[in-house]
């Protein structure tokens, strides 16, 4: 395969319903054509794709649910995110970047931020009007990494690939 591939991790239900909710409400419908989603790698060489598969298949067996916190409404300039902070997302993330450093792009190489998106590619005074209305009466929450979805990126919506699900 010579398509690139997108890594995301799978919210639980509850919380992929909060997030589904706002990017209906507040995503540009004509750009909204996924699911609200937690992006760990943007681009993962598609030719890589048996060894890639491998190695998340390895880790979703061991692995149980990954504690989140939804931590706050972050401003993105054209859009709006909610930030999410976990230590064990963290390390994942961190372990995958040294398991895969060959292929990895500059933002792929990055420290991760996560975050989910519900609103983007809107003007800058729209974005500063939803930001500072969800700031306003956000309390922060608890959510669950219930594993990983690998994605085919061809230009528009993703295609899926495989998912993994944590069984440790």
């Amino acid at each position: 395969m010579d398509t690139p591939l997108i890594l995301t991790l799978t919210l639980d239900a509850n919380a992929q319903q909060f997030f589904n909710r706002l990017r209906e409400e507040h995503f540009p419908p004509e750009r909204n054509y996924l699911a609200a989603h937690l992006t760990l790698f943007h681009h993962l060489p598609g030719d890589q794709l048996e060894a890639i598969t491998r190695e998340l298949a390895t880790r979703a067996r061991h692995m149980t649910p990954l504690s989140l916190n939804v931590t706050g409404v972050q401003f993105l300039g054209r859009g709006v995110a909610y930030s999410l902070e976990s230590p064990a997302l963290q390390a994942l993330h961190q372990e995958l970047q040294t398991e895969w450093k060959p292929y990895l792009t500059p933002q792929d190489q990055q420290r991760r931020r996560p975050h989910v998106t519900i609103q983007n590619k809107v003007d800058p005074k729209v974005a500063r009007a939803l930001h500072e209305e969800l700031s306003a009466s956000f309390q922060p929450f608890e959510a669950q990494g219930k594993g990983m979805h690998l994605w085919a990126y061809r230009g528009g919506p993703w295609e899926s690939v495989r998912q993994f699900v944590f069984l440790g």
